[in-house]
C-alpha cells in the first residue's frame, strides 16, 4: 500500500524530531577556574556565540585570565584575518562582549546550560564545589554539569550530586585554542540527551569530539602517561639515555616531542599525581607501577619546565 510508507516516514520524523527537541541547545556556560584551562575553554566558547561567565574566587585572577584571554585573541586573529585587521579586531570585540567574569558561582548557576570545573586536580576539592553547585541549580533545572579532569573518576563527581544523569565529561587539552580534541565522557548514569548535548557543544566550540567510558586517564591519558612512565623505567634500567630515548621517540614515531620533553611540560608533580591515583585504583597493573626516579625528582622540587628543571635542565 502506498500510504503506509508515507505515515511510517512521518512517524519517523516525528519522532526524530522530537528526540532531537528534547536535546539540550547549549547557548549559556559557565566556566569555574579562570587558570590556564578555564581561560582557554572559555576563549573558544566567547569565540563561537556562546554567553560565558568565568568564575573564580578573586578579581585578581579574573583580571589576570581575561588579559591572557585577550592576548590569545590577538594571536589568533593575527594569523586569521591577516588580511583583514579590521574584521579581527571586530572579532575580538565581538568575543570579549560575550565573556563575563564572577566570583559568585551561586548567583550564575540557577541560569546557565552548562558548568565546566577547571579547578585544581583534586577530587575532594571538586566533590566539594559540586556539592555546593548542585545544591544552586535546583533540581529541576536542566543545566548539566562537566569536569575537565584528565585523569580522575567522574563518577565520583557525579556521585557528589544528585544529578547524575546530567553530569559527564569534557576533557579539554592544553593549549585549548590551538588544540583540536575534546574527550567526552559518559559515565554509567549519565543520559543518552546529556551526552548527545556535550558532544553537539564541543562541535559547535569548534573542537572533535570523541567518546569514552569513565575509564581511568579515558583515551589520550591511558595510552600516554603508561607510554611516559616506560620510557622512565628504559632509562632507570639503564638501557638507553633519555636523549637518545627522546631523539629515538621523535624521528622513529614522528613524535613531536620525546617522553622525557613531554614529562617535563607536563609537569612532573602532575605525572606522579596522576600515576599514584591510578596505582591505587589498579596495585597489581604493571603499567600503573610508580617510578623511584619520578619520585626522587618530585621530592627534589624538580618538577619540570615551571622550576627550571625535570629531566632538563632550564634556562
Amino acid at each position: 500500500v502506498p500510504s503506509a510508507p508515507r505515515h511510517f516516514v512521518r512517524a519517523a520524523s516525528s519522532d526524530a524530531a522530537t528526540a532531537a527537541a528534547k536535546k539540550l541547545l547549549i547557548k549559556h556556560v559557565t566556566i569555574i577556574g579562570g587558570g590556564l584551562m578555564g581561560a582557554g575553554i572559555a576563549q573558544v566558547a566567547a569565540a563561537s556565540g556562546h554567553t560565558v561567565v568565568l568564575v573564580d574566587q578573586s578579581d585578581e585572577i579574573l583580571k589576570k585570565s581575561t588579559k591572557g584571554i585577550e592576548e590569545s585573541l590577538k594571536r589568533v586573529t593575527k594569523k586569521k584575518f591577516a588580511d583583514n585587521p579590521e574584521a579581527g579586531a571586530e572579532f575580538i570585540k565581538k568575543t570579549l562582549k560575550n565573556l563575563t567574569t564572577s566570583t559568585d558561582a551561586a548567583s550564575v548557576v540557577h541560569s546557565t546550560d552548562l558548568v565546566i570545573e577547571a579547578i585544581v586536580e583534586n577530587l575532594e576539592v571538586k566533590n566539594e564545589l559540586f556539592k555546593r553547585l548542585d545544591k544552586f541549580a535546583p533540581e529541576y533545572v536542566r543545566t548539566i554539569f562537566a569536569s575537565n579532569t584528565s585523569s580522575l573518576q567522574i563518577t565520583k563527581m557525579a556521585n557528589a550530586t544528585t544529578r547524575q544523569d546530567r553530569f559527564g565529561g569534557l576533557h579539554f587539552f592544553n593549549p585549548v585554542p590551538m588544540m583540536k580534541l575534546v574527550e567526552v565522557i559518559k559515565t554509567p548514569m549519565t543520559s543518552q540527551k546529556t551526552f548527545e548535548s556535550l558532544v553537539d557543544f564541543s562541535k559547535a566550540v569548534g573542537k572533535s569530539p570523541v567518546s569514552c567510558k569513565d575509564t581511568p586517564g579515558f583515551i589520550v591519558n591511558r595510552l600516554l602517561v603508561p607510554y611516559m612512565m616506560e620510557a622512565v623505567r628504559l632509562y632507570e634500567r639503564g638501557d638507553a639515555s633519555k636523549e637518545d630515548i627522546d631523539v629515538a621517540m621523535k624521528l622513529g614515531a614522528g613524535y613531536p616531542m620525546g617522553p622525557f620533553e613531554l614529562l617535563d611540560y607536563v609537569g612532573l608533580d602532575t605525572s606522579k599525581y596522576i600515576i599514584d591515583g591510578w596505582h591505587s585504583l589498579e596495585p597489581n597493573n604493571p603499567l600503573f607501577a610508580p617510578s623511584p626516579l619520578l619520585n626522587k625528582l618530585v621530592e627534589e622540587k624538580k618538577l619540570g619546565k615551571k622550576t627550571g628543571e625535570g629531566f632538563y635542565k632550564y634556562k
